[in-house]
């Protein structure tokens, strides 16, 4: 993506200590509650699936934390376990990272255009994106070595519930800066 301005390296901005967008950046959100989002005629389309996707993230990354959480209780068979691992951890890494792609590609430099003093929070996502990207590292190399018996469920457990809460926080500021662009604007021209 290009980048519009310069991101300082703040921990009120950095995706692993943030709590959430800066106050200039959720003004759009402010006019666009999430509560009413779903009632808007622009909310069909591109707002719904763009939502499903993080929704499938989130599950997914529930799904993977949970099913470390029973083999620590017992409940659930490590073998049945790894199989879901390598399912679903295999859709989380591939529909991610294609994910972010599109979005730092094609997404994020024409809603720059729809609403240019946000700018500054699309250099924010597509920061958290390249941070995203190490933390991916850190769960795959986590499932992977729990796969061939050189981790134990409870340090993948910690590696998957680190990746899913800084996830969350970014797909929250997400979700709160462009979803208010597409309700704003329509989605015209970007599908």
């Amino acid at each position: 993506m290009r980048h519009v301005g310069r991101i300082e390296d703040t921990p009120d901005l950095d995706l692993t200590t943030r709590a959430g967008l800066p106050p200039a950046l959720r003004a759009l959100r402010d006019s666009y509650p999430r509560e009413a989002w779903a009632e808007h005629a622009n909310f069909n389309g591109l707002v719904s699936f763009w939502l499903d996707r993080h929704l499938m993230f989130r599950t997914l990354c529930d799904t993977l934390r949970g099913d470390a959480e029973a083999v620590q209780g017992g409940t659930l068979d490590s073998d049945r376990m790894q199989a879901r691992l390598s399912r679903y951890g295999s859709l989380l890494l591939q529909q991610l990272h294609g994910h972010h792609q599109i979005e730092d590609t094609h997404y994020f430099p024409r809603l720059v255009g729809y609403e240019s003093a946000l700018a500054r929070g699309f250099d924010i996502l597509d920061k958290d994106h390249h941070r995203m990207d190490a933390l991916l590292d850190g769960f795959a190399r986590a499932a992977n070595g729990l796969m061939q018996g050189q981790v134990e469920a409870g340090r993948y457990r910690d590696e998957i519930a680190a990746f899913e809460g800084f996830l969350l926080r970014h797909l929250e500021d997400e979700e709160d800066l462009i979803v208010p662009i597409l309700l704003k604007h329509g989605s015209a021209g970007l599908e």
